[in-house]
């Protein structure tokens, strides 16, 4: 089995939830490329550095940025400060050999302009979704609410992530009323290095929940 020939892009219910971390399981269970189509903030280790650090796929895996910003703020604010605007009829997914890992910035709403959210760019690209989710207090809602959004807009969900720690009902919960399928759990690794991210993310998904014969 083969990834499917459009890239698959890796969404989050929120900022900071681990979709990074995720991203960087999936890009080295697959063998996949990666690329963040807008990075804001470049003081800290930025997304593609973490990927390249923690999956285990050649650098040539890890595509440049569509944009780099300097600011860890909002991609339509931090471009402001940068004295650019996002270009997004040209900011489109690069061709690769393999299978590609696209890694949304925040939330789905994060405004890539002013006229411009990150959802709807995604949906322009055609492309299926994972969404990462929280599993503690808040997640019901907001993960609701991110599926129900990604509908409206016609985007195909092939499940959700969560990551932290074990809360089967909430996970029962969102997959029932949402009817989607539960994808894993990636859990809070006490020592996160290659190996172990490896390993954690074979023993709680079944990558061929994120293959498919081509369309």
């Amino acid at each position: 089995m083969i990834l499917h020939h459009s890239p698959l892009a890796v969404l989050g219910t929120d900022t900071g939830i681990g979709k990074t971390i995720f991203s960087a399981a999936l890009v080295g269970a697959l063998g996949a490329s990666y690329w963040k189509p807008v990075q804001s903030g470049l003081e800290e280790e930025t997304d593609s550095s973490i990927v390249a650090r923690l999956s285990g796929v050649p650098s040539d895996n890890i595509l440049e940025e569509g944009w780099r910003l300097s600011a860890p703020l909002s991609p339509h604010r931090s471009a402001e400060l940068d004295g650019v605007e996002i270009h997004c009829a040209s900011l489109t997914p690069p061709q690769t050999q393999g299978p590609l890992i696209i890694e949304g910035a925040g939330g789905l709403m994060v405004p890539l302009t002013r006229q411009v959210l990150l959802i709807d760019q995604v949906a322009r690209w055609g492309c299926p979704v994972v969404l990462c989710a929280r599993t503690g207090l808040g997640t019901i809602n907001h993960t609701l609410l991110s599926l129900e959004a990604l509908r409206h807009r016609g985007v195909r969900v092939i499940g959700v992530a969560f990551i932290g720690e074990e809360n089967d009902d909430n996970m029962r919960t969102i997959g029932d009323f949402a009817q989607v399928k539960v994808l894993g759990r990636l859990p809070v690794l006490s020592q996160l290095d290659p190996q172990s991210l490896k390993e954690a993310f074979a023993s709680h998904f079944d990558i061929a929940d994120f293959q498919s014969n081509p369309d």
